[in-house]
């Protein structure tokens, strides 16, 4: 099959690495899978011209409302794989809500990261239960072996003659959704404490604007940087040489790279939000924080306990082997796309 997959693939965003496994998964199946940008597309009008234009067989789109809005009165099957904020954030909008539940009506399936995400759309729209199933995200990281861990330190401006750097690692698109501010004045004032703790935010411009307001906001905050965005496998080499890998979203659909610092064996200290405590058991398999006070105790005492540390990267390693095999992700989208022939 000639398949489209519709998704904002903005570089190094969460959407976009799911959109280019799903391709591999789908590629991997002898289909031809061509990923497009839903920011390219203003309406279902240019995508219909697209689909007739280029002979598609059937499309996918990632995203219920950003994604999902262009297939509306598609002529050509399709499925919808929800990517979070739009069951989280954007069903809170009487007009989105609108499109999204036509568009979920038409959809021959729908995929939900997590069982909290499939029963959010089926309380909203029960009719399309039955067609919601549940496949958490694949995980396979592939950390590049000749990363400068140096060179990325001296870039981003981080003293690395004076002994130890202890670098946590904000990875996230930089919108107000991921609220990368949320610990910067805390983790400022710890710095000054102890100048060998650094925080690092980085990620994607998604909202330039809001972007332009943290870099600046940032630069009142020492220990506090916005580092340069890095390719995948560069990302995850730098993921292996933090101290811990953090998330302080207000939403969260499933988070891509709290999973990938898990793989890497890298704990992680997440704001406690429902798509984080889906993924996060506190004191198990990461740690949980609720205030910014919260979250520099929670840091001290993963600094000052490597046996805690230990029992929680090994915990979340056989977390994500069980939970989010990467094998399994490809054998349930081969057989989902067939019912779309």
């Amino acid at each position: 099959m000639r398949l489209l997959l519709l998704a904002c693939l903005r570089a190094q965003t969460g959407n976009a690495t799911t959109a280019a496994r799903i391709r591999d998964h789908l590629h991997a199946a002898g289909h031809i899978c061509v990923l497009k940008d839903a920011f390219m597309y203003e309406s279902p009008t240019e995508i219909a011209n697209l689909t007739s234009t280029d002979k598609f067989d059937a499309a996918l789109a990632i995203h219920l409302y950003k994604g999902g809005r262009l297939l509306q009165g598609s002529k050509i099957p399709f499925g919808i794989i929800f990517g979070g904020t739009d069951v989280n954030e954007d069903i809170k909008c009487k007009e989105k809500r609108q499109v999204m539940g036509a568009v979920l009506e038409k959809a021959r399936f729908a995929v939900a990261f997590t069982v909290e995400m499939k029963e959010l759309a089926a309380a909203e729209w029960p009719d399309a239960r039955k067609k919601i199933h549940v496949q958490s995200q694949g995980i396979k990281t592939t950390p590049s072996e000749t990363f400068d861990w140096y060179r990325f330190l001296q870039n981003a401006g981080i003293p690395t003659d004076t002994g130890s750097v202890h670098l946590f690692l904000l990875v996230c698109g930089l919108r107000r959704v991921k609220d990368p501010l949320y610990l910067v004045e805390a983790f400022s004032d710890w710095h000054r404490k102890d100048p060998s703790v650094h925080l690092g935010i980085i990620g994607p411009a998604v909202d330039p604007l809001f972007a332009s307001e943290v870099k600046e906001r940032v630069k009142r905050f020492p220990g506090v940087h916005v580092l340069q965005e890095l390719p995948q496998q560069e990302l995850h080499a730098a993921l292996r040489r933090s101290l811990a890998v953090l998330n302080s979203s207000v939403s969260e659909g499933m988070s891509a790279a709290i999973l990938e610092a898990m793989d890497l064996e890298i704990p992680v200290l997440a704001r406690n939000i429902p798509g984080n405590a889906a993924l996060i058991k506190h004191k198990e398999t990461g740690l949980l924080f609720s205030t910014p006070q919260e979250f520099i105790a929670l840091s001290k005492s993963l600094m000052n306990d490597p046996i805690m540390e230990k029992e929680i990267v090994t915990r979340a390693k056989d977390y994500v082997k069980k939970h989010h095999s990467w094998e399994g992700e490809r054998k349930t989208y081969q057989n989902l796309v067939q019912r779309l022939q």
